[in-house]
């Protein structure tokens, strides 16, 4: 299982490669993506920063967690760092498992994980030419509390 940073685009062709084993029967992807707007006001480029080892440690426990919850066999995740303008991918996610259900969970779950608990930042830059740092507390979806629960 593996988590990077990574300041280049992300390619997902060898990502994709790492995740095709004989007992898995399922693999699931998700590519989050710069889009255009938020909060009513169109955004033209975002930036990331990261504190790079504190999330290596944290996303290591997150796949742990994904593995254990939902028999997640394999998982590999990229977040950028830097300026990326819209269209680019800012994470990419691939969980493979035994079966789908499995793999669509453990892949939202990281997801939402990765967005609550890694010290990632983002700014947004704005068509008018302000920019500001970007709270997320509504990445924290309804999700996250389902889980925890089970």
């Amino acid at each position: 299982m593996t988590f990077d940073i990574s300041e280049q685009p992300i390619d997902d062709r060898d990502l994709r490669l790492g995740l095709i084993l004989p007992q898995a029967g399922a693999f699931v992807c998700f590519e989050g993506r710069v889009r255009d707007h938020n909060d009513g006001r169109v955004v033209v480029a975002l930036e990331y920063e990261a504190y790079e080892a504190l999330c290596r440690t944290e996303a290591q426990k997150i796949f742990r967690e994904a593995g254990e919850r939902f028999n997640a066999q394999e998982i590999k995740c990229v977040h950028r760092i830097g300026r990326l303008k819209v269209g680019d991918v800012a994470v990419w996610i691939g969980v493979a498992s035994a079966h789908r259900d499995d793999s669509f969970r453990a892949c939202r779950y990281v997801i939402d994980e990765v967005k609550a608990r890694l010290p990632i930042w983002k700014k947004e830059y704005y068509q008018d030419g302000d920019s500001g740092w970007i709270a997320c507390p509504s990445c924290q979806g309804e999700t996250i509390a389902a889980d925890r629960e089970r």
